[in-house]
């Protein structure tokens, strides 16, 4: 099943002291990238976020947006070190009395110093606000889910369209191909009746014609492209991450139509490549987005 790594999903959970707001987009990317935005008392859960979001997705970039409001998510207070603040006015005290300094402590000198003021944020013991948070993010990667199974039906109905246009390429070639040689054989016939006065060497002309042949037969490469494209389709039935499997067989497939183009010497199967090519590119374009 194809499934897109482009998304969006949104869920708020709500208690008496306070509500949450999860966004989650994705986008494309090789691996699982998170990036998550969200209060200092939630760090603490952040690799609790990050396993609920992989429950439901494994590749792209995702973008997490947690905001909280209300009272009921923390408590603050202020910290004093008393002691060290004691030592460190009576030094300043005795710097000044030794070298006559005359500028005194002020307030403002001791606030600057988080040494030994600082705020302690208490975030421990919140569980049912921690569950709250979890519930959220399920719910917003559901729906993140949900919108990449609909988009990912867009992107294998157009990888049909593409793989149906290159299968009949295919079938044309293979009956267009036998005529490039008899084209050959016919022009090189007419060559040598030219300059040999109709006398023509029957042999040497059968052995071209055969070395012709062989240098453009595309048949090998028919038939793997073939196998491709029967491979390509029964991946994008599996029930599991494909994107990575397709983007390996669409080079393959690629390659393979560059070998024909390379070999076939006429213009009516350069044509048919220069599609080819253009509906493998097409392809590549939503393979890429695809989980």
């Amino acid at each position: 099943m194809i499934v897109s790594m482009t998304g969006f999903g949104r869920s708020k959970a709500e208690l008496e002291t306070c509500s949450v707001t999860v966004e989650i987009k994705a986008v494309n990317h090789r691996f699982l990238e998170f990036n998550i935005r969200m209060p200092r008392q939630l760090l603490v859960i952040e690799d609790k976020i990050k396993k609920k979001i992989a429950e439901q997705v494994t590749r792209g970039r995702i973008e997490v947006f947690v905001t909280l409001e209300g009272t009921g998510h923390s408590t603050s207070k202020v910290v004093v070190d008393w002691q060290l603040l004691e030592q460190y006015v009576q030094s300043i005290k005795a710097i000044q009395n030794k070298y006559e300094f005359a500028h005194a402590i002020s307030l403002q000198d001791v606030l600057q110093r988080s040494d030994f003021i600082s705020i302690d944020e208490d975030h421990g013991g919140n569980e049912e606000l921690e569950q709250l948070v979890l519930d959220a993010i399920e719910n917003a990667a559901l729906q993140l889910k949900q919108m990449r199974i609909i988009e990912g039906k867009v992107l294998e109905s157009d990888i049909h369209k593409q793989l149906k246009l290159l299968s009949e390429k295919v079938i044309l070639l293979r009956e267009y191909a036998p005529k490039v040689v008899k084209l050959f054989a016919d022009r090189l016939k007419k060559r040598m009746e030219e300059f040999t006065n109709g006398l023509i060497d029957e042999a040497r002309m059968v052995n071209e014609i055969a070395i012709f042949a062989d240098k453009v037969d595309i048949n090998e490469e028919l038939t793997r492209l073939e196998s491709h494209i029967s491979q390509f389709q029964k991946i994008m039935k599996l029930a599991e991450p494909i994107g990575r499997k397709l983007d390996f067989l669409l080079q393959e497939m690629n390659r393979e139509v560059n070998t024909i183009g390379s070999k076939a010497n006429d213009s009516s199967i350069a044509r048919e490549v220069v599609e080819m090519k253009s509906s493998l590119e097409k392809m590549k374009e939503q393979v890429q987005n695809i989980e």
